[in-house]
């Protein structure tokens, strides 16, 4: 997660790794229309990491499975808000919804308390 600005525009967003030991984030259109910048326009941009993660917004769909398992849900809320952020980008990183189901479920089996 960081902090950034360019121009006069503040904003916050997590980094996603790219695979090739960088990051990336997403410039959407509300911040392109903010900074009035377009496609190949050349910016200044100064990050600085954030030491507290903000809450992310959770997806209906991980929510009610999530709550269909209390044990598990105990933990959801107990694991730092980085952590909740991590799990909410893979089940997310998916356009197929069969694949989302399948990561929500594997996500609910390994936070599931051992017995």
């Amino acid at each position: 997660m960081v902090v950034g600005t360019t121009g006069n525009f503040r904003f916050q967003t997590p980094l996603e790794p790219d695979g090739r030991g960088s990051h990336w984030f997403k410039v959407d259109k509300a911040m392109l229309k903010a900074i009035q910048a377009g496609a190949g326009d050349t910016l200044t941009l100064e990050i600085d990491p954030v030491k507290d993660w903000p809450e992310p917004k959770v997806p209906a769909d991980l929510l009610k499975a999530l709550k269909s398992a209390p044990e598990v849900y105990a933990l959801w809320k107990d694991i730092t808000p980085m952590a909740r952020w991590d799990w909410i980008r893979w089940i997310g990183a998916t356009k197929n919804p069969e694949t989302r189901k399948k990561r929500i479920e594997v996500e609910l089996s390994k936070l599931r308390p051992c017995r």
